[in-house]
C-alpha cells in the first residue's frame, strides 16, 4: 500500500501534502524534523490520508490534492472536521461567497 497524506502545521496552520509507503514512519520523520520541507514548521498534525494500491496512483493523487481543484475537494471533505475544531483552511479565510457567486454569473 501507498499513502497520500495531508499534514497541518500547528505552528503556522499551513498544509503539507505528500505520499509514502510507510505512513507511521514518514509522520515520525516529519515530527522529528528529519524532512527538509517540514522541519522548520512543526509540530504537525495528520489531518487526512488515503490508501492506494500502487505508487503511481498515490503520486497522481498527491499531485491532484496540490492543485486548485484538489484543495477545493479537501476543503469540502474536511469541512466537518474544520467546523468541529473551529478552524478553517488558510485559503478560505478571505473567501466571500457573494463575490464568488457574482463572478460565476458574469
Amino acid at each position: 500500500m501507498f499513502y497520500t497524506y495531508i499534514l497541518k502545521s500547528e505552528k503556522d496552520g499551513k498544509m503539507y501534502t505528500g505520499y509514502t509507503v510507510d505512513l507511521r514512519k514518514r509522520f515520525k520523520e516529519h515530527t522529528e524534523g528529519k524532512s527538509t520541507w517540514t522541519k522548520s514548521r512543526g509540530p504537525w498534525k495528520l489531518i487526512y490520508y488515503e490508501a492506494c494500491i500502487n505508487e503511481e496512483d498515490a503520486q497522481a493523487r498527491e499531485k491532484y490534492l496540490k492543485s486548485g481543484m484538489g484543495k477545493r475537494y479537501l476543503k469540502n471533505r474536511l469541512k466537518q472536521f474544520l467546523h468541529l475544531t473551529g478552524k478553517i483552511l488558510p485559503e478560505a479565510r478571505n473567501h466571500d461567497p457573494v463575490r464568488s457567486r457574482d463572478r460565476r454569473t458574469h
